[in-house]
């Protein structure tokens, strides 16, 4: 189990973290969401003691990470999958965290077999892809055999099988009791794994709940329509005070998930239904309109208008075209 009590983290004027409190229980998988710069990475290192938090406290299984007597028996963790000694091969990056830890050296040759880099396990990190430095990092996350495991970001640089490979770890690891806590900003995957949600933006909490109910507080049903008699089915719901908008392709939508009703009103005024379904929204829109006033870093659909303008032909864009030119020609 971690425990956040009032943790806060600030550098100089900027506050990363503010006053977070929030429990991760054992036998879930734990998702852990916010928009860059929330502050979910800073609070993963503090989880660690690899940052000192400026108040409140974080407690692992009760005790403090630096009071952890051979600490990957209690706590795994997988937090940037390149922060490994390139010049090492994969089997002697596990022995030497092994060996810190007292965990016994046949431990790294299972927990290659479990990531399946057995093959690799002679050659040197340094030539790993991302997604295979992921996998060795996961590889160490599991080496103590630990109740407790924490990823960010761990199906980066993964190819499908690993990404459906690591959905089932995670799963499984839960499914024997211990807590797994997981960073990712692929929503639709954390929807296939995580089963509680904690969600943060600008350093605060701003949800602490289960999947479904995340969704159901957070998203919006609609009601999505097609039929052959358009006008008709608009003219029946205008009568019945009920809005539909065009959602392109001949389809309608009405926000609510009332289709029984507008069932009933389309089989009075005898119109033909081709569709009738209700679509609910996913967790990426949930997360969307939640953390709409948390979101830091904000990009725009069209280019900002500068000296290269619309079609690039501005004085500027002009001198620097003219400028190469010359040089191509002197050259």
């Amino acid at each position: 189990m971690i425990e956040l009590a009032g943790l806060t983290k600030r550098y100089g004027e900027k506050v990363a973290v503010d006053d977070l409190t929030f429990t991760v229980r054992p036998g879930i998988v734990t998702g852990f969401l916010g928009p860059n710069g929330a502050g979910k990475s800073t609070t993963m290192r503090m989880i660690l003691g690899l940052d000192h938090p400026t108040a409140g406290d974080v407690r692992i299984d009760g005790r403090h990470y630096h009071e952890l007597t051979n600490p990957l028996t209690y706590i795994g963790a997988l937090l940037d999958a390149k922060a490994v000694h390139g010049g090492r091969t994969a089997r002697n990056h596990l022995l030497c965290l092994a060996q810190s830890n007292g965990i016994p050296a046949r431990r790294v040759r299972e927990v290659l077999e479990t990531v399946g880099l057995t093959a690799v396990a002679r050659k040197k990190a340094k030539g790993f892809s991302l997604g295979m430095s992921q996998r060795l990092g996961i590889a160490g996350a599991l080496l103590g055999d630990p109740r407790i495991l924490m990823f960010d970001e761990p199906v980066n640089g993964l190819d499908p099988e690993g990404i459906h490979w690591i959905r089932g770890l995670m799963k499984s690891l839960a499914a024997e009791g211990r807590t797994v806590f997981v960073s990712s900003h692929l929503m639709s995957e954390m929807a296939l794994t995580a089963d509680h949600l904690v969600v943060i933006g600008q350093g605060r909490l701003l949800a602490d709940t289960s999947m479904a109910d995340f969704v159901a507080d957070n998203a919006h049903a609609r009601v999505r329509i097609r039929t052959p008699d358009r006008e008709r089915l608009l003219d029946a719901l205008h009568e019945a005070g009920i809005t539909a908008v065009e959602a392109g392709g001949g389809v309608l939508e009405v926000e609510g998930g009332d289709s029984e009703r507008i069932g009933e009103l389309a089989a009075r005024h005898q119109v033909v239904l081709h569709e009738l379904s209700v679509r609910q929204s996913s967790l990426e829109e949930a997360f969307m309109r939640l953390t709409a006033e948390a979101v830091e870093y904000h990009a725009h659909s069209a280019p900002p208008a500068g000296p290269w303008g619309a079609d690039g032909d501005t004085t500027t864009s002009r001198t620097v075209a003219q400028a190469v030119a010359r040089t191509t020609a002197e050259g």
